[in-house]
């Protein structure tokens, strides 16, 4: 079983806030440990944002429970009434991911009756803050997120995946229903690939310089995407178009094979290009000495509508234009790639190491 940084930093903060809460001698020392689950954030900007709204909602919570308490008591109704309260008070906000800190706050507060109700709550109400301030302390310090290694690792997988497939269905040898599946799953990954994205778009840099050239990587890989995305629509249409493909001509059959084999080879060599381990070459290359010729075959598919039984053509047409986007989309990042190995060497350093 593989432990990833989220679960280990849930761990750590656990163990911060209950180990301060003890140091302080706070009673109910649980609430911190509860609290500090819900303050941990994927990455430190979000924790940044997370902390301002977890005080925010603390204090809402708080707030409500300590009014409540002293005018109506403890009584579970009014602890569920309460509770309906910070609710709708913090969706109105737009904060809904605080919801569980506030509720929590409230429970403990609330759940605290006595002739030193005020103080107690105060005392709980900290208890709880305690443990979003270790969260956050956490998220700071310990264990931050690679997230320019995992999001060219899944990068890397996720094309690798669709290259696969690609290569195997344009010589006629794939399940189609094996396919289907793994198309779907596919798609579920591109998705996760997108948040990814987000999570490293997220992180800020404190130096002008880290900055600028963290944009130059955000550009790239966001092409990166946008690509392999090319390189999954290509997939779904040979999948579903390999019926009507099955019965062009030969020639043709051959002359896409050849096409698409350039094009999922320059893919491949755009990745490891990227972290140092191919050649650099100029951006021209792609498309020089007939490499990826889409002239002809655009000329060979529209003389088949014009001269062959033009049935399967326009089922054809979305594959074909499909096929052309993806080469515009590599030949772009094409583009990319060689002006950001030929420029600003030193800030473009990609730091891609392995991951535990």
């Amino acid at each position: 079983m593989k432990l990833g940084a989220r679960i280990l930093k849930t761990g750590i903060a656990i163990t911060l806030a209950l180990f301060l809460a003890t140091l302080l001698e706070l009673p109910s020392a649980a609430f911190a440990g509860i609290s500090a689950i819900f303050a941990i954030q994927p990455t430190i900007y979000r924790s940044y944002l997370s902390i301002i709204e977890q005080i925010q909602a603390n204090v809402i919570g708080a707030a409500l429970a300590i009014g409540f308490g002293l005018m109506f008591g403890s009584h579970p109704l009014v602890i569920g009434l309460t509770a309906i309260i910070v609710i709708a008070i913090n969706l109105k906000l737009r904060a809904e991911t605080t919801i569980p800190v506030a509720l929590v706050t409230v429970i403990a507060i609330l759940e605290s009756p006595g002739d030193n109700f005020t103080e107690v709550a105060l005392i709980r109400f900290f208890t709880v803050l305690l443990g979003v301030l270790a969260a956050f302390i956490v998220n700071m310090v310990f264990l931050p997120p690679k997230y320019e290694t995992k999001l060219y690792n899944k990068v890397s997988t996720n094309t690798e995946e669709i290259i696969k497939w690609v290569r195997i269905n344009l010589r006629q040898a794939s399940e189609h229903n094996v396919l289907k599946d793994d198309i779907e799953k596919l798609k579920e990954q591109m998705i996760k690939l997108d948040q990814l994205y987000l999570h490293y778009k997220e992180e800020r840099n404190y130096f002008k310089r880290e900055s600028y050239a963290k944009s130059r990587k955000l550009v790239l890989f966001r092409q990166m995407i946008v690509t392999t995305n090319r390189a999954l629509d290509t997939l779904k249409k040979l999948h579903r178009l390999e019926n009507e493909l099955h019965h062009m001509p030969e020639d043709f059959q051959k002359l896409l094979k050849n096409e698409l084999d350039y094009l999922l080879y320059i893919h491949e060599e755009s990745l490891l290009r990227f972290i140092g381990k191919t050649k650099t070459h100029p951006s021209q290359e792609l498309t020089d000495e007939g490499k990826f010729n889409k002239q002809q075959l655009v000329n060979y598919f529209m003389n088949y509508h014009d001269e062959e039984d033009p049935s399967c053509f326009y089922h054809l047409l979305p594959l074909i234009s499909t096929i052309i986007d993806y080469s515009e989309q590599l030949e772009h990042l094409d583009t990319l790639m060689y002006s950001f190995q030929n420029y600003h060497k030193q800030d473009n350093e990609v730091k891609i190491t392995e991951e535990e």
